[in-house]
């Protein structure tokens, strides 16, 4: 589990070199921003799945990445020393934070 998060803080810290619109002051902020988003992710996220799940069958699964985008968003608001521009780097941003944490999941 602690590889997983550091993993996943280094997959941060290389969206923040790549996409314009987020910044992370450094590998440490990244590190904490993958342990509070799997903190939410853990905690809120398995709640808002719980009462989307009529529109997680409608949209067959897509609407877990507004879940995601929400809940990076929350991220956010809560770490000072990371900052994401707009909605849109936000959304994108899920999609591939999402993708690294499921084939880092599947590999650890």
């Amino acid at each position: 589990m602690i590889v997983h998060f550091l993993l996943l803080g280094a997959v941060i810290f290389a969206l923040a070199e790549i996409l314009p619109g987020l910044h992370v002051e450094g590998y440490g902020t990244a590190l904490v921003v993958a342990v509070v988003y799997g903190l939410i992710n853990v905690t809120l996220g398995t709640v808002l799945m719980f009462f989307a799940l009529p529109f997680m069958i409608l949209t067959v699964g897509l609407f877990k990445l507004v879940i995601n985008t929400f809940l990076l968003w929350i991220t956010d608001q809560l770490i000072e020393d990371f900052e994401i521009e707009d909605l849109g780097t936000t959304f994108i941003a899920a999609i591939l934070i999402t993708l690294s944490d499921t084939m880092l999941a599947w590999m650890f």
